[in-house]
């Protein structure tokens, strides 16, 4: 016969077994959640080692690594609903490591003040606004301004509607310089068979200055041959002999890069100068597509010069955010 005791007794042990089973099956489940998880942060930590033989895979996982952080919050949400304690933990490490790489950028370092402003954009020749275009850029406050992607037919709209604000400027193939101070010394830069990039030198109030507009060629991500930039990459390592052999060692490098600062076949640029969203921007200042910006790869470059703000732009009828900064010279 059983009393009432024994079965208060089974009926405790058997909560406690319960209890025991969910504590430890928070444990034990969620493996497969944790072992996804290691996968960005195994990107992260190795990008550097993911070889360009083959499709330029590595530049393109450089072009979007900062993307790899989605990752976390969208597995950490796996992991509640699962209710593994497994996987949360497992998270931290792909978490940790993005704040490493990347979180000096989400720390707004812009400050107040700065010689001048310098603005690039890419007007997009398909833009079906060029002069709301040239208004917003002389609404910037820009004393200089690079223009990538400029047409035959644009080019009249953009020499009329920035006459009144830049009383110099010069054009070569499809780039251009608008400036507030005298230029002189202008010149193709030869990084393609046709001008894509062009090198003046402005004469500021605070000193003398080389200023390099480029374009450098478009890149594409297909199934056949992966991310095509090999004639990208060429015309970077063109570009950066030519900005290290200037005789004016205060420069300003601004253009479309068609690939971000973090892009190893970018170096031969990017590590003779200092990128200005890096330096003094607030977040990443994604720059492109202009409806939804994924990457920063319009940039402005200084050498010689101290970035002190750097900032986006709002969108004109291009398909890129223009892009700004101040520098004191």
């Amino acid at each position: 016969m059983t009393t009432t005791a024994d079965a208060t007794s089974r009926e405790g042990d058997g909560g406690g077994t319960d209890e025991r089973r969910r504590e430890t099956g928070m444990w034990r489940r969620g493996k497969i959640i944790a072992g996804v998880g290691l996968l960005p942060a195994l990107v992260m930590v190795l990008h550097a080692h993911i070889p360009n033989r083959t499709g330029n895979i590595g530049s393109l996982t450089e072009t979007f690594l900062p993307w790899t952080g989605l990752a976390v919050p969208l597995l950490a949400a796996c992991a509640l609903a699962r209710r593994s304690a497994t996987a949360l933990i497992a998270l931290t490490l792909p978490a940790v490591i993005w704040l490493a790489l990347f979180g000096r950028t989400l720390i707004d370092k812009r400050s107040e003040g700065g010689d001048m402003i310098v603005a690039s954009h890419n007007v997009n020749n398909d833009n079906p606004d060029p002069e709301g275009t040239a208004r917003a850029l002389i609404a910037s406050g820009a004393a200089v301004v690079g223009l990538e992607e400029l047409t035959a037919s644009a080019i009249p709209v953009y020499e009329k509607a920035l006459a009144g604000a830049y009383r110099y400027h010069a054009i070569r193939g499809t780039v251009g310089l608008w400036s507030k101070y005298p230029m002189s010394d202008t010149r193709s830069v030869g990084i393609m068979a046709w001008s894509r990039a062009l090198r003046s030198t402005v004469q500021t109030p605070h000193g003398t200055l080389a200023v390099f507009v480029a374009h450098l060629p478009s890149v594409r991500v297909n199934l056949d041959a992966g991310f095509t930039a090999d004639q990208r990459d060429a015309s970077a390592q063109l570009l950066a002999e030519a900005v290290r052999d200037d005789p004016i060692k205060k420069t300003v490098l601004v253009g479309d890069f068609n690939g971000t600062a973090g892009d190893r076949a970018l170096a031969p640029v990017t590590s003779q100068m200092r990128s200005a969203q890096a330096a003094a921007g607030d977040g990443f200042g994604f720059s492109w597509p202009a409806a939804f910006p994924m990457a920063r790869i319009d940039q402005i470059l200084v050498r010689g010069v101290e970035p002190v703000s750097s900032w986006t732009l709002p969108a004109t009828g291009s398909d890129h955010l223009p892009v700004a900064a101040s520098v004191d010279l």
